[in-house]
């Protein structure tokens, strides 16, 4: 792993340890449409056209690229019955997101990697769709 890869985990790991307050939680459902803990500017409305132009159903696997703390990979899950594996690479993300699937009772349907997307362990065919918001 490079410096600047290390610095890069290392901010973004300080980033996603840092807890959402009520206010946070009120701002991002008024601008979202949802209160996930997200960094990121995908709404509600985004994610639900994501699963319409997918046509994402309950027996598909996604994989969530950059999932932080699981937006809008966790709300896939809730809304469509789909497994979802979420890769990132600040471990208090995705132990956020694991908590977040958790309180909506998708422990079975989500699970998270700490991955990059260049260097996944996944075969090639692991996934029906392969998603990211906010990363590129």
């Amino acid at each position: 792993m490079s410096r600047r890869q290390r610095e890069i985990i290392h901010r973004f790991s300080e980033r996603y340890g840092l807890r959402h307050g009520d206010v946070l939680d009120r701002i991002e459902s008024k601008v979202i449409g949802e209160t996930f803990g997200a960094n990121g500017y995908t709404t509600k409305e985004q994610a639900d056209s994501l699963i319409e132009a997918l046509d994402i159903k309950a027996r598909h696997r996604v994989l969530d690229l950059g999932a932080g703390r699981g937006w809008p990979g966790v709300y896939l899950a809730r809304q469509t019955g789909c497994k979802v594996v979420l890769a990132d690479l600040p471990p208090p993300a995705l132990r956020s997101a694991l908590d977040r699937a958790s309180d909506h009772g998708l422990e079975r349907r989500v699970d998270a990697i700490v991955a990059g997307g260049e260097s996944l362990p996944f075969s090639r065919d692991s996934f029906d769709h392969v998603i990211h918001a906010d990363t590129l």
